[in-house]
């Protein structure tokens, strides 16, 4: 595999340039913020690398597990059980970014294919599960009798020995641009496509740690597959184009370090979501609540779908309807839940601090009026994603 390394300047200059825009603004925000941000990408990176596959992961499972291995437990869901399949995901890309500084082995990949595999099933078909394939292996579409074989990987008894010289060039020391690197690798695993079933996420996991070793730090705030899964089909486009191209992969590295950039320009714009949700949680640091009542207002900042009523509670929560009435009733005493106008059945409750939370994004300071069950309340525009303050009169807002 060669490039022209010219043709990768100002890819690599436009990439630089984001990731200084991203990290600087990062550096501006406090801890709590940055916790919030990289607990969302982390989770977006899980359930998008699986989605990509056509995989479906529950997110409130993912964030849960994602949360309780990075220390962060209140920031879950209580109500959320991952099972086996979602908390070997979660272990694969933790492992990747967390101990980047690790060498990459057989052995390791052989984990991360078996926690993907506990069943050692893809669907209804048995495979080998923590080891290279013992089979004939391509990439076909199209309905049966009329497939295209867009790509087909080295037979599996050169499998072993294309992975040493792969896993040789990951762990050697080049004076080669990390990024490019990155790029470079993921390109190299998927063509080898050395497991039955799983290269994908495992290419991806390999990207992460590259990047990761690029960047010098554990920490990712920005998703990769996030915005691969936005450009999938352009994604598997390069990906077979530059697998017929095997001498020259200019093109392929080009495109890889675009996505990047993107990825990071995405992210810019998921900051403002995690600040405002570690502002409401700043403003909530003294208020004694339990393990169900933090997961619903996380559940509630995340963005609630229609209304909540003591009966979702209860279901969401798995505790009897009047637990769920006292756990409400206690945040309403503190001011943290306000109680809908309507009555009986249609009662309903909404978060109280989302108010407070948009005064803080302007410098005016303001009172919030809390008069009556139909006190103000913040509303957000389904449109525009704006909070809009009905006790703040600045315009600014």
């Amino acid at each position: 595999m060669k490039y022209d390394e010219n043709l990768l300047h100002d890819p690599l200059v436009q990439l630089y340039r984001a990731q200084g825009k991203l990290f600087g603004k990062l550096e501006a925000l406090g801890f709590d913020v940055q916790k919030e941000l990289l607990l969302n990408t982390v989770s977006d990176e899980v359930v998008t690398s699986s989605e990509i596959e056509g995989e479906s992961l529950n997110r409130s499972s993912v964030r849960s597990s994602v949360a309780k291995r990075l220390g962060l437990e209140n920031a879950g869901f209580v109500d959320a059980v991952a099972d086996h399949y979602t908390e070997g995901v979660v272990d694969m890309a933790l492992d990747a970014t967390q101990n980047y500084s690790l060498p990459i082995t057989d052995e390791r990949l052989f984990g991360w294919h078996a926690a993907l595999f506990p069943t050692r099933r893809s669907g209804l078909r048995r495979i080998v599960a923590g080891a290279y394939r013992r089979e004939e292996i391509a990439i076909v579409s199209g309905a049966i009798g009329k497939e295209k074989v867009h790509y087909r990987a080295p037979a599996p008894e050169y499998v072993p020995d294309e992975m040493n010289m792969f896993i040789a060039w990951l762990e050697a020391k080049q004076e080669m641009n990390p990024h490019v690197k990155a790029g470079i690798a993921h390109l190299w695993f998927e063509s080898i496509h050395p497991f039955d079933d799983g290269n994908g996420r495992i290419g991806r996991a390999i990207t992460d740690l590259l990047l990761s070793r690029a960047e010098n730090s554990p920490i990712r705030y920005y998703s990769l597959s996030s915005q691969l899964l936005k450009e999938r089909k352009a994604y598997y486009k390069e990906l077979e184009l530059a697998s017929g191209y095997a001498s020259d992969i200019g093109r392929w590295a080009t495109w890889f370090l675009g996505c990047l950039v993107r990825a990071m320009a995405e992210s810019e714009e998921k900051l403002e979501t995690a600040k405002q949700k570690a502002m409401i949680f700043a403003q909530l640091r003294n208020v004694a609540m339990n393990d169900r009542q933090i997961s619903m207002v996380n559940r509630l900042i995340d963005g609630f779908e229609g209304k909540l009523t003591t009966a979702k509670w209860a279901k969401l929560c798995k505790c009897s309807h009047d637990t769920a009435l006292r756990d409400i009733d206690d945040l309403i005493r503190k001011k943290v839940l306000l109680r809908s106008a309507e009555g009986g059945r249609s009662t309903s409750y909404e978060l109280a601090c989302m108010m407070l939370a948009s005064c803080l994004l302007c410098k005016e300071p303001h009172q919030r009026n809390n008069q009556g069950n139909d006190g103000n309340i913040a509303n957000k525009s389904k449109k525009t994603g704006e909070v809009r303050n009905n006790a703040c009169s600045n315009n600014e807002h």
